[in-house]
């Protein structure tokens, strides 16, 4: 009998699902705030310096020094600004949607330290007499633009041009903006035909007032933002340029329109895969892939968290992740009908079965994630989060959500005789009688013989290993600027580049453009990098000259050699605490040869990224990092799966006296979990591929890591993982001469024990 109020309860769930998303999914993307990579902005590290002698960068330092660069991103009109504090000495300031980004920069990092001195360099005055908001752009008797100042004391300006005046003939009173003490002086500017100082009035009376004019050769907008400057207050310290990475608007647009298009395209391949393959399960698994996406956005919204290009990446690679948990709990379920379980009793049996499997895979690429968004820069710590985010969300929607979804199906029993609707053929279907185990199906793989030649396969293995040492000692890694330091500047155009005019154009500003890569669908990008850190005045001058050029601000990053070597250092850092954090987990859930076994197929796994990246000569930089540890923590998902059934076999058998009852569980649970194996990387692929034809460019070295990883993913779990920890228990086996896999619980007594 069908019990249509479950039915009916699953209509009015989805009914539910559908409305809340449909109403309030507008609202939350208009509420997500883009990172600069996609809407264009600028990041910049600074290095805070002392500006007097003697003084300490402490922490109220370092308080007030953001607090004035608050005051100054206020002046420009820029909504809900990144500033923090890393470290004793640092402040990253990250701006996006800023239009003007080189008039920015300027008003960030310049000092806007006002004095005015007479002709010998001496103080007379200085920002500390100006009225707190007292300067104001106006106009001179010729209609010029100037700035007027509100003094505190009029007093104080009396007594200074008293002096000044009995200076004659040096009686002028110079007015500076940032003047540097052992470096400027009046008499050298004042030789040059463009003066550092402001203004050099003469002085030929003694002024009793509280304003006073700065008049020299202003454009209107120019003597505004010094205005505006000097209301903002002076900066306690200097800050120095250590890292910086700049956007233009229209590439951001263009790199959020490209992968949101990927997503779609990969998200519905995905449905189609689960819905051809999985029946009505996979329909479900469409529902909870949707709730899921809504989910991880309601979150993110909730955080207040900035959105950028890696973050999406993550959100479509969690689809692929969130798939794999409903494909290793629809094929336990399916399993469990065909040894002649009902679906009632194949649904519980196979959905407890899949839970340890689901969450130990999850648990280690959190470890992975969580090392990322602890030694990450600002854009990767973004994916981190997002990945984090993602793995939870899944967890919740692929486990819970689609339990409760399929299980109102199978408590209703309207599929009770409908088995196929599950995926599984009645003629597979064994009698329950038969006393058949989910572990001793038949398989489509039962031919295959994986361990006979794995010592050929380790000897292969080997070689390709020592080929590939090779490559890397004659190749070495393409290092991008985040590793090697210097400056990668991105020229987008609106037509095709020519690589000799743009070695000409660069020429101009005395820069040598020997390495330049071209992409895009017409070569419509071009990438140039320079050893040297441009200086600010340097990458406002490139930005300027190539947008008038091309028709689009190119993107120009900069880092300095200190922070090169220290993001050099926390990714080897990253890669050992990832491992070593997943080598302690598995121990504890498994067994210490089962994480060796892992740990050697992943290093392998990498080993071989790197070496592709080395040979294709492929930029190494930190988003490839990002991919390498992505896949350290999600490689593993398919040697856990392989491990927990090798855990469920060897429990079976009880005891093991010869090598090749070893060899038979190995087998066995290689071609028990391989269709499951190769569908859930299928999954993940898709996203990854979707990403790597329609994303952007920018994350294109990204995608290829994870796709390289994703197949020798696969082949490592087989051929390396699971063959090496034979070998291990095999010695064991030797040195034992029995193994018992059994678990025994220990008889309780009440008798005293000695």
């Amino acid at each position: 009998m069908v019990k249509r109020s479950r039915i009916v309860a699953f209509l009015l769930l989805l009914l539910l699902f559908a409305s809340t998303i449909g109403t309030t999914t507008n609202s939350i993307l208009k509420n997500i705030k883009l990172g600069l990579d996609l809407q264009g902005g600028f990041e910049v590290l600074y290095e805070v310096k002392p500006a007097k002698k003697g003084q300490e960068i402490d922490q109220e330092v370092l308080n007030s020094t953001v607090e004035a660069l608050d005051n100054r991103i206020n002046v420009l009109g820029v909504s809900e600004p990144v500033i923090q504090i890393e470290g004793d000495n640092r402040i990253r300031v990250q701006l996006a949607g800023v239009s003007d980004q080189t008039k920015a920069r300027e008003i960030l990092s310049t000092e806007a330290n006002l004095t005015f001195r007479n002709a010998n360099d001496e103080i007379m005055m200085d920002g500390t007499d100006l009225v707190e908001g007292g300067a104001k752009q106006t106009f001179d008797e010729n209609n010029k633009p100037s700035i007027s100042l509100q003094l505190k004391s009029a007093d104080k300006f009396r007594e200074v041009t008293q002096e000044i005046v009995g200076m004659a003939p040096q009686n002028q009173l110079i007015i500076w903006l940032d003047f540097e003490e052992g470096k400027d002086s009046y008499q050298a500017e004042l030789a040059k035909e463009e003066p550092k100082f402001l203004s050099n009035p003469n002085v030929n009376q003694v002024f009793n007032q509280d304003t006073v004019s700065i008049v020299g050769n202003f454009e209107l907008e120019e003597a505004k933002t010094l205005a505006s400057l000097l209301n903002a207050g002076a900066l306690p310290v200097k800050l120095t340029e250590v890292y910086s990475t700049s956007v233009g608007a229209q590439f951001g647009e263009e790199a959020l329109n490209e992968t949101v298009f990927a997503g779609i395209v990969g998200i519905s391949v995905i449905f189609l895969f689960m819905l051809f393959y999985y029946r009505f399960p996979g329909f479900i698994a469409v529902i909870t892939l949707s709730l899921y996406i809504y989910l991880i956005l309601v979150i993110f919204d909730w955080m207040n968290g900035v959105l950028t290009l890696p973050g999406i990446a993550a959100l479509i690679l969690g689809v692929g992740m969130a798939v794999d948990a409903n494909i290793i709990t629809y094929e336990r379920i399916k399993e469990e009908l065909k040894v002649g379980r009902t679906v009632k009793s194949a649904f519980e049996v196979g959905s407890k079965g899949a839970f340890w499997t689901i969450f130990d895979s999850n648990i280690t690429t959190i470890i992975a994630a969580g090392v990322l968004f602890a030694y990450g820069t600002s854009s990767v710590k973004g994916f981190a989060t997002m990945l984090i985010i993602s793995i939870l969300g899944s967890f919740l929607t692929a486990v819970f959500a689609s339990r409760l979804l399929l299980g109102l199906w199978v408590k209703s029993g309207f599929l009770d005789q409908r088995p196929t609707w599950l995926g599984v053929r009645k003629k597979d279907m064994k009698d329950i009688s038969e006393g058949y185990d989910a572990i001793d199906l038949p398989t489509r793989f039962d031919r295959w013989d994986f361990v006979k030649n794995h010592k050929i396969i380790f000897t292969i293995s080997g070689v390709l290993f020592s080929v590939g040492l090779v490559v890397l000692i004659l190749f070495k890694l393409n290092l991008g600027i985040d590793f090697a330091s210097g400056t990668r500047v991105e020229v987008p155009s609106d037509k095709p580049i020519e690589t000799e005019q743009l070695k000409e154009e660069f020429a101009k500003f005395d820069l040598e453009a020997e390495n330049i890569v071209m992409s895009g669908d017409n070569n419509d990008v071009a990438v140039v990098r320079f050893l040297g850190v441009l200086a600010k005045e340097e990458i406002a001058e490139l930005k300027a000259h190539f947008k008038e050029l091309y028709g689009s601000e190119p993107n120009i990053s900069t880092v300095s050699p200190v922070v090169g070597k220290e993001l050099a250092k926390n990714a080897m850092i990253a890669v050992a605490i990832a491992s070593i954090g997943i080598i302690l987990y598995v121990s504890i859930r498994f067994e210490w040869r089962m994480a060796l076994a892992a740990i050697v197929a992943l290093l392998h796994d990498v080993f071989f990224i790197i070496v592709l990246f080395s040979f294709t000569r492929l930029e190494v930089d930190l988003t490839f990092i990002a991919a390498v540890l992505t896949i350290v923590g999600y490689s593993i998902n398919d040697t856990i799966v392989t491990f927990d059934r090798m855990r469920e076999n060897l429990a079976k058998k009880k005891r093991i006296k010869a090598y090749g009852e070893l060899a038979d569980v190995v087998n066995s649970s290689l071609r028990q979990t391989l269709g499951r194996s190769v569908n859930t990387v299928l999954t993940v692929v898709i996203a990854v591929v979707a990403l790597l034809l329609f994303g952007s460019s920018s994350i294109l070295n990204f995608s290829l890591a994870l796709l390289i990883g994703l197949v020798v993913g696969v082949y490592s779990s087989i051929f390396i993982a699971a063959q090496l920890w034979l070998v291990m228990k095999a010695k064991e086996l030797k040195q034992k001469g029995v193994l018992i896999t059994e678990k025994v619980k220990r008889e309780r007594t009440d008798e005293p024990q000695v």
